[in-house]
């Protein structure tokens, strides 16, 4: 596909606590929506893999859930997807939030890197947020704790500095071939991108405390002419939540579906006629079964034997 002796391609992880912006980063990157995103901590919960390809390489992303203290089943899934991937990459990228103290979590994180031998670039997101004479004090904090090959600060929301992001990852890639074709985006079934615009509904329009609580399956997707008929159900852990999610007459389960239809539209290129169902399921999260049965699968994380 690529006869130019110089293209590089590889793989890159982008890792770092809860809502530090690793999903927002990538969709940028990428340049259109994958991952979901929302003001929540733990949104992501699979690893996503996506692909941006250019003239001079191919960079394959893998977006990990937040690495944080684990508190069911699904948060000991979430946390070896992501510490997993830091032995399977050419280069790891650690997304941190602006600031000069570094707390529990980002010291559990160095405590990970410490082990491994790969390339890692620190980006400093939400540079939109503080004054630019600020960040070289940051960037002094984090030269201190680890060797990184590049400290690059950045705003994922606005794209700041991204291009410069960018041409770093490419630097520290091996000289070799595409591994996807340049038309590919991602690896993610159409169906679990659609389960997960929901999700992200959901999370943005709930209650904090449901959230982590529910998962979503989509049941069918069938074309006819230019519609796309999608049935799709929210699983929840009380039936109280289902009260909740449902609302009063039927108005949030209208809102999620609302705010999710227009980006299925978009996405499919054609009309979306959504139906969505809500059932409970206790204590899911903590069931090997119903995690399987979600798409959380423990096995599918290899073990870099």
């Amino acid at each position: 596909m690529n006869e130019n002796p110089a293209f590089k391609s590889g793989f890159v992880t982008i890792i770092g606590r809860p809502n530090v912006g690793k999903s927002t980063l990538m969709n940028r990157l990428i340049g259109q929506k994958i991952a979901i995103t929302s003001d929540k901590p733990q949104t992501t919960r699979n690893r996503i893999q996506t692909v941006l390809t250019l003239p001079e390489g191919q960079i394959v992303f893998l977006d990990t859930p937040g690495i944080h203290k684990a508190k069911n089943k699904l948060g000991d899934y979430m946390v070896g997807v992501a510490e997993h991937t830091l032995e399977e990459v050419d280069v790891i990228l650690w997304l941190v939030e602006p600031t000069d103290y570094i707390g529990a979590g980002e010291r559990h994180i160095i405590e990970q890197l410490k082990k491994v031998k790969t390339p890692i670039i620190l980006a400093i997101n939400k540079t939109d947020t503080i004054k630019r004479d600020e960040i070289l004090s940051f960037i002094d904090t984090y030269r201190k704790e680890l060797d990184f090959q590049e400290i690059v600060p950045v705003s994922a929301l606005r794209g700041d500095n991204t291009d410069v992001l960018v041409r770093c990852i490419l630097k520290y890639l091996p000289c070799g071939p595409a591994l996807y074709d340049e038309d590919t985006v991602t690896d993610q079934p159409m169906r679990q991108i659609v389960a997960e615009l929901i999700r992200e509904k959901a999370l943005r329009l709930l209650e904090e405390e449901i959230p982590h609580g529910i998962a979503v399956t989509v049941e069918s997707m069938k074309y006819r002419k230019k519609i796309c008929d999608i049935e799709a159900t929210i699983i929840c852990e009380k039936e109280s939540h289902k009260g909740i999610i449902i609302g009063k007459g039927g108005q949030m389960l209208k809102k999620i579906g609302s705010a999710a239809r227009p980006e299925m539209e978009e996405m499919l290129e054609c009309q979306v006629n959504l139906q969505l169902w809500v059932k409970v399921r206790r204590d899911w999260r903590d069931s090997e079964l119903l995690l399987k049965n979600y798409g959380y699968n423990p096995k599918d994380i290899r073990s870099g034997e």
